[in-house]
This record gives structure tokens, C-alpha cells and sequence, in this order.
């Protein structure tokens, strides 16, 4: 039996990774297929979708996270603070999102309406749910060891859910619909809400809260804040998380449109053939058989796996050298082979799916390394102030992922109408539509990247303040 109280069961650490898969059902669905969803499945013209997910996003993210955060914060339960939040929001979370890629035969207004409020109630609910499941990861353990452990089981599911989302979802919306997009997502969607929800109950039962504030802390929301502005490590978190989710929905989104009218579909079915012959041959034909959705899901099956190698590796370096420094270095040399996607002529197959894989590798390298500095930013707040509001500080950092995500993806969709992109067109698209989504999967989505990694020079939470604020805390929370 272990003699440390912090120390997590393997158990308790797939529980809790469960969560962010069953999330990331929905977060990776919204990142991959939303905009694609919203112009050539649902019919909406880019401006309005643009308009829809900019407005919707920017609303969740600064009206409904802060609420949610001060909320849980100050929940009072014999359960805990975050984890009734997990147990309330299973079922709602799963029905709307099924909502939310359903296709009802509305008149053009009735569309528009029908995609802000399902839209709307997405976010809402998935805000209510993963920002106390996000703050759970401070009071789990306060061992930053266990903690980069757990960011590690976390985040090796949410490749699991990416990998689904990403590599087989689009074959199987076809093979699903029988070429029916429409009606394809539906019933995908159904079967996620399914799985998602029982993930999310198992979740509940698996966890416990361990870093329980002081019986005589007191803060008022307005101490909450003034924290927060005071804190500058918190301030750098909020920017980086803010551009990395700006890059993640602007070329994750874009790929799919880059497949359509970019990338050469004759030499594309010729670079996958020896493989799609290869899982033909043991009975596994998981791919289908369009060569665009089969191409599209080995090129990102690439990112992913390897995206999953950096993960695992990302601990042990993070132990090592401390997170900011790995996950900056990391997220530079990422950057690279994003940008080299300009360059690829539309035949060069094997160089795009190189340059995907090593992007995924250095990439994998950082994603455990986010959310565990933010639990750090937590002990950082508590080590200068006295008081702890670990649901607060999270919930600034998902304000952070929802602005992001929503400018990336309202910047796709507004940028394919600057291009001329024509939905649903019969015709090839126009050479400034094609270079346009060339762009956004290469020197658009950089941006961002690159201004996060030169902003970690600025954030004062090396290796040495780690070790120094765990052993006061402990220090602390003996006394």
C-alpha cells in the first residue's frame, strides 16, 4: 500500500482519461468537420456560418466560462466541487450534441436558427462539463509527478478520440449515410452521444477530490479576479492556450477541404493503394472506398500515432528539463512542418504525409504539458495568495480553447469566402479558392504557433519555481 496520499491508482488514472475522451468526441468533431458540416452538409453559406460560429463562440466563451468557473468553485457537495458537475452534464451533453449535427428540413431561416441555438446549447453544456472535469486535474493530486502522469493518461485518450474522429469518422459518415452525408453524421453521432455518456458516468465514479481548500478560506469572486490580473503566469497561459486552439480549428478544419480540391486524387490513390491492399488482404477494409476519405484518414491516422509517441515521451522530458522549456522548443520545431505544406506541389503525397507525421510527433510532445502547467498556474495563485480557486483559473484557460476555436474555425470560413470558395461545387474551384486552402493549412495556422512559443519566454514557472512552490505547498497544507 502506498504511503503517499497523493499517489493515484492506475484505475483512478484511466478513469479520470475517460472524461477527456468522451469530450473529445465532441471537441474534435466541432475542430475537424464543424465548418465542412455547416457549408457542404448543412447547406449554410460560408459568411453565415462564419457569422455563427464566431458570434456563438465568442459568447461561450466569455459569458458562459467565468459563470461556470465561479459556480464550481463555490459547489458544495458530498461528492466534491467538480465532480457532481461531471455527473450532471453526461446525458444533456450527448443528446445535444447529436442535435447539433442533425440536418432538419427547415427553409433556409429556420436552418440559421436552428444551428445558433443547438450551436449555442453545444457549448454551453460542454463548457459545464469539461471545465469542472479540467479543474479536477488540481485537486486529484497535488504531486506534480502524479499530475504529469495523469496529463499523460489524459491526453493519450484524447488521441484515442482524435484518432477515431479524425482517421475513420469521415468513411464511416459516408459508408453510414450510403453516400448521404446527412444522414451518415446523424447516426454517427448517435452512437458517440452513446459511448460518451457511459465514459463520462465511469469518470464520476472512479475520482476523488484530494486538494480540498482551507475550512476557513474565504474569497469573494472579486478576490478571485483580482488574482487572476495580478498573475502573470496565468496571463501567458491565457494568450498561448487562446493561439494554440486558433491553429488547431483553422488547419485541423481546413485539412478536410484541402483533401477535396488541393490534394491530387490520382496520385493520391496510387501512394495508398499498397496500404488499403495491405488491411484488404487481413480482412479489414476500414478504410472504404472512396480514395479522398481514405486518404484524409491515413494522413491524419500518421499525425495521431505519432502525435501519441510525443505524448509519452513528454513526461519524462517535462520531469527532466520542466515543462515550459520542453513544450516551447517542442512547439516551435512543430511549427516547421506545418509551414512546409505551402510548398508541397499537389502530387507530393509522401512528402504531405511526412511532414504531418513530424508535426504530430513534436506536437504530441506539448499536449499533456498545457493543461498541466495551467494546474500549476493553480499552485502558483495559492502559493502567492493564500487562497485557492482552481476552477476560476481553468475556467480563464477554456476561455482561452473556446476563443480560439472560435476565431480558427469563423477565420476558415471567412477566409473561404475571401478565396471564392463555392460549397458543394460541381465544378473545380477557381485557382484562389485552391490557394486559399493551401494557406490555411500551412501559413495561417503558423502564426499563431510561433507568437505562443516566443511568449513562453516570459512565463517565470521554470523547473526550479516547480519544485519550490510543491514543496511549500506541502509544507502548507501540513500545518
Amino acid at each position: 500500500m502506498s504511503t503517499n496520499p497523493q499517489k493515484l491508482s492506475v484505475p483512478e488514472k484511466i478513469g479520470y482519461s475517460l472524461g477527456d475522451l468522451a469530450a473529445n468526441l465532441v471537441f474534435q468533431t466541432l475542430v475537424t468537420y464543424l465548418a465542412y458540416f455547416y457549408t457542404d452538409i448543412y447547406g449554410l453559406k460560408t459568411n453565415d456560418a462564419s457569422a455563427i460560429i464566431l458570434t456563438v463562440g465568442l459568447v461561450a466563451a466569455f459569458g458562459f466560462n467565468p459563470i461556470i468557473g465561479a459556480l464550481a468553485d463555490r459547489t458544495n457537495s458530498r461528492w466534491g466541487k467538480f465532480r457532481p458537475w461531471i455527473l450532471w452534464t453526461a446525458i444533456p451533453l450527448g443528446v445535444i450534441a447529436l442535435l447539433a449535427f442533425s440536418t432538419p428540413h427547415f427553409a433556409y431561416k429556420g436552418k440559421l436558427i436552428y444551428a445558433i441555438v443547438t450551436y449555442t446549447l453545444l457549448l454551453l453544456l460542454y463548457a459545464a462539463n469539461n471545465l469542472p472535469y479540467s479543474a479536477l486535474s488540481g485537486v486529484i493530486t497535488g504531486d506534480m509527478k502524479e499530475r504529469n502522469s495523469l496529463s499523460s493518461y489524459r491526453f493519450v485518450a484524447v488521441m484515442f478520440a482524435q484518432f477515431f474522429v479524425q482517421v475513420f469518422m469521415y468513411s464511416i459518415i459516408i459508408s453510414a449515410g450510403h453516400g448521404d452525408k446527412a444522414a451518415g453524421i446523424e447516426k454517427v453521432m448517435t452512437w458517440l452521444a452513446i459511448i460518451g455518456t457511459v465514459m463520462l458516468l465511469v469518470t464520476f465514479l472512479s475520482t476523488k477530490e484530494r486538494i480540498v481548500p482551507k475550512p476557513d478560506q474565504k474569497s469573494s469572486l472579486k478576490d478571485d479576479l483580482g488574482d487572476l490580473v495580478k498573475n502573470k503566469p496565468w496571463l501567458i497561459m491565457l494568450l498561448l492556450t487562446t493561439l494554440v486552439f486558433i491553429t488547431l480549428a483553422m488547419k485541423g478544419g481546413a485539412y478536410v477541404y484541402y483533401f477535396e480540391n488541393y490534394v491530387d486524387k490520382d496520385a493520391l490513390t496510387k501512394f495508398i493503394a499498397p496500404i488499403l491492399h495491405f488491411f484488404s488482404g487481413i480482412g479489414m477494409n476500414i478504410f472504404g472506398d472512396d480514395p479522398v476519405s481514405a486518404g484524409f484518414g491515413l494522413f491524419n491516422a500518421g499525425g495521431i500515432i505519432f502525435m501519441i509517441v510525443g505524448i509519452t515521451l513528454s513526461k519524462g522530458l517535462a520531469d527532466r528539463f520542466g515543462k515550459r522549456d520542453v513544450f516551447g522548443i517542442a512547439l516551435f520545431i512543430s511549427t516547421l512542418f506545418i509551414l512546409l505544406f505551402y510548398l508541397f506541389p499537389p502530387q507530393s503525397i509522401g512528402l504531405m504525409y511526412a511532414s504531418q507525421i513530424l508535426h504530430g510527433f513534436f506536437y504530441g510532445l506539448t499536449i499533456p504539458l498545457l493543461w498541466a502547467m495551467i494546474a500549476d498556474v493553480a499552485d502558483y495563485s495559492e502559493w502567492k495568495n493564500n487562497r485557492r480557486a482552481t476552477a476560476i483559473i481553468f475556467s480563464a484557460m477554456m476561455v482561452g480553447l473556446k476563443a480560439g476555436l472560435t476565431i480558427g474555425s469563423s477565420l476558415l470560413t471567412w477566409l473561404l469566402g475571401i478565396f471564392n470558395y463555392v460549397p458543394n461545387s460541381a465544378t473545380v474551384q477557381s485557382a484562389a479558392a485552391i490557394n486559399g486552402t493551401k494557406l490555411l493549412v500551412s501559413v495561417f495556422p503558423s502564426i499563431p504557433f510561433l507568437i505562443g512559443a516566443g511568449l513562453l519566454f516570459f512565463y517565470e514557472i521554470n523547473k526550479t519555481m516547480e519544485t519550490r512552490i510543491e514543496d511549500d505547498l506541502k509544507q502548507r497544507r501540513i500545518s
